[in-house]
């Protein structure tokens, strides 16, 4: 008997690949042949290809949908018909049972592929409001699952439901020793993990460093800062550890972390929800996105479940200060978390999905 198989897609950004991520163990424990479609050189080429073997890896052309004016606009519509039509061959060739969608704007040659091959397509919606790449796709999906309750309302209330948030398996078998470890960190101080998004954020790195002399007062220091954002100046200072980019240790260095700064991208957000990390956000701000983290932050701070920070108010002061807020709220904030329960277990991910194969 032909085994069960199954389609993935989603890239971009580190946020569109994390739930195939967490749900490809429990897809390979159900017995499923696993395909993935990204894109040449996305991030999800190293995060899915290079971390899953039993995953079988097809790269297309892409293009990006923009909201504002560049000649790129004139070429990618080229290159997502050339991604179509790649798409179509793969589709048609491993014939899935369902195709899921994470979003971002790889995504939406497959969906469209999939709708022209009659296969199921299921999509989830990590944010508020629907990105563009999804807001593309809803046509075309028998079923979208979203994370936040709110997001329903710009749905169609017929094909939609709230999943909640799905963390990844192997974040809860994280070890704060072995986090502290990787660092050179005796543990004798409080760590504060800084999390600026899979590109990093100058505004964020330039708020840590500006401060480092006070932070290193009270805290030992992760900072995750972004590929080719590492201060050389800077590496050989006790308790401040810089790294581009980390993968197989996060987990670790989540269980070694006391606060967390980060943008406000709903997988992460949700992920240190899980594992009660009070949270300083900086979402990326409307002026450089569509508004999703801000409205993600807003809802985590109504919640109680975290401390927000503008993008365009960040100042060294007034960054200093709402950290040591956050410090002082803390375990108050630990509280409001432990009575959360907004997160599903990948394997439970993996029913609804199938429920919608044919």
């Amino acid at each position: 008997m032909n085994k069960k198989s199954i389609v993935l897609t989603g890239g971009g950004t580190a946020g569109h690949v994390s739930l195939n991520q967490a749900i490809i163990p429990a897809l390979v424990e159900q017995g499923f042949e696993i395909h993935y479609i990204g894109s040449k050189d996305g991030i999800e080429l190293e995060l899915i290809r290079d971390a899953f073997p039993n995953v079988l890896y097809h790269a297309i052309s892409s293009g990006k949908f923009r909201r504002y004016a560049s000649v790129k606009n004139f070429t990618d519509p080229f290159r997502v018909g050339k991604g179509l039509i790649e798409a179509l061959l793969i589709v048609r060739k491993v014939k899935p049972s369902v195709i899921f969608s994470k979003g971002g704007f790889v995504s939406v040659p497959v969906v469209l592929a999939g709708k022209l091959s009659k296969i199921p397509v299921v999509i989830h919606e990590s944010d508020v409001t629907p990105g563009l790449a999804n807001k593309i796709a809803i046509p075309m999906a028998h079923h979208i699952f979203t994370v936040f309750q709110e997001t329903l309302q710009h749905l169609p209330p017929e094909k939609s439901s709230c999943s909640g948030s799905i963390i990844r398996s192997e974040l809860f078998d994280g070890k704060k020793q072995v986090g502290l470890q990787f660092c050179d960190f005796t543990g004798w101080k409080p760590v504060l993990l800084i999390m600026g998004g899979s590109q990093g954020s100058v505004v964020v790195n330039e708020a840590i460093r500006s401060n480092l002399p006070q932070l290193l007062e009270m805290f030992d220091i992760i900072h995750l800062c972004g590929k080719g954002k590492v201060d050389d100046s800077l590496l050989k200072i006790p308790g401040y550890k810089q790294f581009e980019y980390v993968t197989k240790e996060l987990p670790d260095l989540i269980h070694a972390s006391d606060l967390i700064v980060s943008r406000a991208g709903s997988n992460s957000i949700f992920e240190f929800l899980a594992l009660r990390k009070p949270m300083l956000l900086i979402p990326l701000s409307k002026q450089k996105s569509r508004g999703d983290q801000v409205l993600n932050a807003e809802i985590f701070k109504k919640q109680g479940w975290a401390s927000v920070l503008e993008e365009e108010d960040v100042t060294p002061k007034l960054f200093l200060s709402s950290l040591k807020d956050l410090n002082g709220q803390a375990n108050e904030i630990r509280i409001l978390m432990e009575s959360s329960d907004h997160t599903k277990k990948p394997d439970e991910m993996v029913k609804l999905i199938n429920s919608y194969s044919k």
